[in-house]
Parts: C-alpha cells; sequence; structure tokens
C-alpha cells in the first residue's frame, strides 16, 4: 500500500483505515468500506464545494453547483482512481474480480469516495481538503471530460472519413503488478495515428485516442 500513499500523497498513521476503504463488500469480510463510501460523499462534497468557492469568485451558485456536479459524479471519480490505479489495490471476491469488478466505475468511485473519507479520518478535515485540492486541481478539464468518449468520437471521425475502425495494440506494460502502466498504440488505416499510457487498458486506450484526434483536428 506504500505506492498508492505515494500516489496519492498522503501517509496514513492508522494503515488500517486505508485497508479498510479497499475492502469491497464482495471481499465478504467482517468490515468493508461501505460506511467510509457514505462519509467520503460528505466529505468530498464539502472540500470540493470550498474548492470551488474560494477559487471562481465571480461564479454564481447556479455555476458552482454545476461544476461540484461534474466533479463529484461517478465519471469523474472512476476516472481519478484509474488515474492512481486504485482498481490494483482493491480486496474483493474472486466471482467479483473475475467480472470484471476492478475495472467497474462505480467501484472505482466508491473506493475513491472511501480512501478520502479514510484520509478525513486519519488525518482530519484540512489533509482531506489538501487531497481534493489534489485530486481536482485541473477542474476545468475534469469537468470538461464528463461524458466524453474518446474513442468513440475517434471511431465516429474514422467512419465519416472511410477511414475504417481505429484499432488499438498494446506496446507494452510497465511495472510491478500493483502499479502497471499500459502503453497503446491506435492504428487507423493501417498507420499507427498515436500511442497513449495509462494505469489500466482502457485508460490508455482513451489517452490514445484523445491524442488521435488531436492529430486530425489539427
Amino acid at each position: 500500500m506504500r505506492a498508492l500513499e505515494e500516489r496519492i500523497g498522503y501517509r496514513f498513521a492508522n494503515k488500517a483505515l486505508l485497508k479498510l476503504a479497499l475492502t469491497h463488500p464482495s471481499a465478504l469480510e467482517k468490515k468493508d468500506n461501505q460506511r467510509l463510501e457514505f462519509l467520503g460523499d460528505a466529505v468530498l462534497e464539502y472540500c470540493v464545494s470550498t474548492l470551488l468557492y474560494e477559487k471562481y469568485g465571480a461564479f454564481s451558485e447556479g455555476e458552482l453547483t454545476a461544476r461540484r456536479a461534474a466533479l463529484v459524479c461517478e465519471e469523474t471519480l472512476s476516472n481519478l482512481a484509474e488515474g492512481l490505479s486504485l482498481g490494483r489495490y482493491l480486496r474483493m471476491g474472486h466471482g467479483e474480480e473475475a467480472t470484471g469488478g476492478r475495472e467497474k466505475p462505480a467501484i472505482l468511485a466508491d473506493a475513491m469516495e472511501a480512501v478520502i473519507a479514510a484520509v478525513c479520518l486519519d488525518g482530519g478535515m484540512d489533509a482531506a481538503k489538501e487531497l481534493a485540492g489534489r485530486l481536482f486541481e485541473d477542474d476545468e478539464t475534469l469537468a470538461a471530460m464528463k461524458g466524453r468518449d474518446d474513442k468513440g468520437e475517434l471511431q465516429a471521425y474514422t467512419q465519416a472519413q472511410g477511414l475504417g475502425l481505429p484499432e488499438y495494440t498494446v506496446l507494452s506494460e510497465e511495472g510491478p503488478p500493483h502499479d502497471r502502466r499500459y502503453t497503446v498504440a491506435v492504428t487507423i488505416a493501417g498507420k499507427r495515428a498515436a500511442e497513449g499510457t495509462g494505469g489500466s487498458k482502457k485508460t490508455a486506450e482513451q489517452n490514445a485516442a484523445h491524442i488521435a484526434l488531436q492529430q486530425y483536428s489539427k
């Protein structure tokens, strides 16, 4: 778990809290992360609300509310969790793992909330606010990403241009099992268009598609 602590930028005094935050109900332990998820939802909303209030003095209540909603939603939280490779550290049952549980957006988002709650209980609200500040530092980009599917957009573009379907190939897998980094190439009409990296194949593919779209828009 040391590697995860380094990723989130926080060292736990009580390691049991982090272990609990990473325990999915399917693990069938005496305690799981559901209660922490409940707390994390409230802590996260407060931290993000404070961050936005302090950063955007000219925003109206409606603008602040809309930005917060885009940041604390399942999609954004699961993307943040993927960036931290959080799924690799989850403790879950074999059945859930066999069905791709480590990459399910709902599970990742819940775990992200649980980790934030664990940080709050371990280091106080100030520690939670510091973590939220790091996670949501680029809030404009995160909010803009909500609902965006670069792979889908790239596929629509290539088909419209008569270039066929994009093909994705894993070029490399680096790092230990708990901290793997993938590099994926996207090929269009037989030519390599771009490469992307990420903590999961899904993230690497999306990043490759995003870069390819930028190339085509030039």
